[in-house]
Parts: structure tokens; C-alpha cells; sequence
């Protein structure tokens, strides 16, 4: 029982540093982006003037990218589902092997009379 607790408490401590670390990327995304706005505008570089939309757009793909991770991905694959699917493989497994002993079984006296 005790152990059930621990793996429930490390869970939600994964959880927890999983979600600090989104909203720490989000604070950073939106301060970058206000950076490279402001600066963009107050040094009007000769080079092309848009090219902080390129930069801004690329970092929220990928804040979209974790954002998903963290609250759809990880949220629905955990370790209970992990779990689940391995107890159902093994479920799976186990009734295969035995359909495969029954077969043999029936085959087996068969097999035994026409020798």
C-alpha cells in the first residue's frame, strides 16, 4: 500500500514539474516575443522587417507542440494506460497460448492413434 502511494506521489510530482515547466515556457514566449517586437521596431534593421513573425511563429508551434504533450499526451498515456495495455497484451497472449495447448491437446491423441 505504501508503495501505491509513493508511485501516486512521484506521479504527481512528474505532473506538477511537467505543468511549471509549460507555463515557464509560456511566460518565456510571451516576453521573447514582446523583445524581439520592440526591438524590431525601435532598430528597423535593414534586413527584412518581419523576420521576428518568422521566429514568433516557429516558438509557438512549438509551445502548441508542448502544450499537447503535456496535457493530451502524457495526460491519457501514463502509466495507467501503459499498464492497461500490457495487461490486455498479456490477456491476449495468455488465451492465444491456450487456444494453441487445447489444439495440441486434441491433435495429439490423434496423431498417436494413426501411427
Amino acid at each position: 500500500m505504501e508503495r501505491d502511494q509513493h508511485e501516486l506521489y512521484e506521479n504527481a510530482r512528474r505532473r506538477i514539474k511537467q505543468k511549471k515547466r509549460l507555463y515557464y515556457h509560456f511566460v518565456l514566449l510571451t516576453l521573447g516575443s514582446l523583445f524581439l517586437f520592440v526591438s524590431t521596431k525601435i532598430f528597423n534593421t535593414a534586413i527584412d522587417s518581419n523576420w521576428y513573425i518568422w521566429v514568433i511563429t516557429l516558438w509557438i508551434f512549438l509551445f502548441i507542440l508542448h502544450f499537447i504533450k503535456v496535457f493530451i499526451t502524457d495526460r491519457f498515456m501514463n502509466k495507467d494506460w501503459e499498464r492497461d495495455q500490457i495487461d490486455r497484451l498479456v490477456a491476449l497472449q495468455q488465451k492465444k497460448l491456450t487456444e494453441l495447448q487445447t489444439k495440441t491437446a486434441e491433435e495429439l491423441p490423434n496423431k498417436l492413434e494413426t501411427e
